[in-house]
């Protein structure tokens, strides 16, 4: 009898292993998606500190984030990825890429003060950037191609490959 039910949780245990559902190749997640959904992670935490106050030099958001702690504090807690804390730093640690080629989560740097990568935001489609920019106070939500900033912009970046 021991053997039977032995035998019984043997085929049981077989049975439910083999049975177990698996990803097929073609489902699993590609290069592709899972830039596609870091970037995203980026985007909604980035959406979520929309009107945070500025503050230069900023490092959080309960004390106020300039545009390079935003970019720094929104990637290292939507991805894990720690950036310096200077948008000409950051410039420098990222992967140059077309502007054409930008999707939600990479970066678009620009000159704001006479001197290269002096601002930086991220990419969130259409056209459209999320920043911390001086002059109001808050994070707002920019066009590249509005006339300030299209004269303005310099480069792209990813993090992402």
């Amino acid at each position: 009898m021991a053997f039977i039910r032995y035998g019984l949780l043997t085929l049981t245990v077989l049975l439910v292993a083999c049975s177990s559902v698996h990803t097929p190749y073609s489902e699993r997640p590609t290069h592709a998606s899972l830039k596609k959904e870091q970037g995203n992670e980026i985007v909604m935490y980035a959406l979520g500190l929309m009107d945070n106050g500025y503050r230069f030099g900023g490092k959080n958001p309960e004390n106020g984030l300039d545009c390079s702690g935003m970019v720094s504090y929104i990637y290292q807690q939507a991805v894990g990825l720690r950036l310096p804390h200077n948008a000409a730093q950051i410039a420098q640690a990222g992967r140059e890429i077309s502007l054409p080629g930008l999707v939600p989560g990479d970066l678009v740097f620009f000159n704001t003060t006479g001197q290269p990568f002096s601002h930086v935001g991220i990419y969130i489609g259409d056209d459209r950037f999320i920043h911390a920019p001086g002059q109001d106070g808050k994070i707002k939500i920019s066009n590249l191609k509005s006339g300030y900033f299209e004269k303005r912009l310099e480069a792209a970046r990813t993090f992402f490959d």
